[in-house]
């Protein structure tokens, strides 16, 4: 355990990698594959939800008959689509040297993923994440994704802290309303497009730019050694 008792649980894409707009642009290409043709801001307004949840709610807004086959097609072409994307992802500035800092302080920390990990798999290679000491949850191992708690809950279990004592560090307003329902410090970075007054609204107790901006103000969340 840390000396200040913290713990960090880290959504993946738009908190450590510079993956959403990639993802925004998959999911466009999946859907218009099918016919489907909606605007990429109505895209991105879901991004970070599972994928199944995901697709569900963006074809409820075109009133479009959900069945598993068309869910299953549209998160296969989804995951191929980002596959031929992936090679333009990057870790987000200061993404190495904050997971860095907390490893060096002795500060537990986890990443929670509402992606598949065919998918997460490319994100923690440029992210130099060693899955054999840290316990990477992703949305193969939970019933439920983003906004529901279970993905940060799980995190917790395995990395063996009490979640409610967790700082919970996520772009979007579906990761504050998931660490809201688990009761932990939801912390909120606008490098995944979401605004400052929205994750506030959503249950962020901080905002910041991106994970250099958060190293800077470490201390604010209690990161401390």
């Amino acid at each position: 355990m840390s000396s200040s008792g913290v713990s960090f649980l880290f959504d993946l894409d738009g908190t450590l990698v510079d993956s959403v707009y990639q993802h925004v642009l998959a999911w466009q290409e999946a859907l218009q594959s099918a016919g489907i043709e909606l605007s990429v801001w109505r895209i991105h307004r879901k991004i970070g939800m599972s994928g199944g949840l995901f697709t569900e709610m963006l074809l409820r807004e075109i009133s479009m008959e959900i069945t598993p086959a068309l869910l299953d097609t549209l998160q296969r072409q989804h995951a191929e689509a980002y596959a031929r994307l992936v090679r333009w992802v990057r870790p987000l500035p200061g993404a190495k040297a904050l997971l860095r800092y907390l490893t060096n302080a002795g500060i537990p920390w986890t990443i929670a993923t509402s992606a598949r990990m065919g998918s997460a798999q490319y994100n923690l290679d440029i992210l130099e994440v060693d899955r054999a000491r840290v316990p990477v949850v992703t949305r193969d191992d939970v019933r439920h994704a983003k906004p529901d708690p279970d993905l940060f809950v799980a995190a917790a279990s395995r990395l063996g802290v009490d979640v409610q004592s967790a700082v919970i560090v996520g772009d979007s307003i579906w990761d504050m309303l998931a660490a809201r329902r688990a009761r932990g410090l939801g912390v909120g970075l606008l490098s995944g497009g979401y605004g400052q007054d929205e994750l506030e609204r959503s249950g962020a107790i901080r905002v910041y730019e991106d994970p250099a901006d958060l190293l800077r103000h470490i201390d604010e969340v209690g990161g401390r050694t």
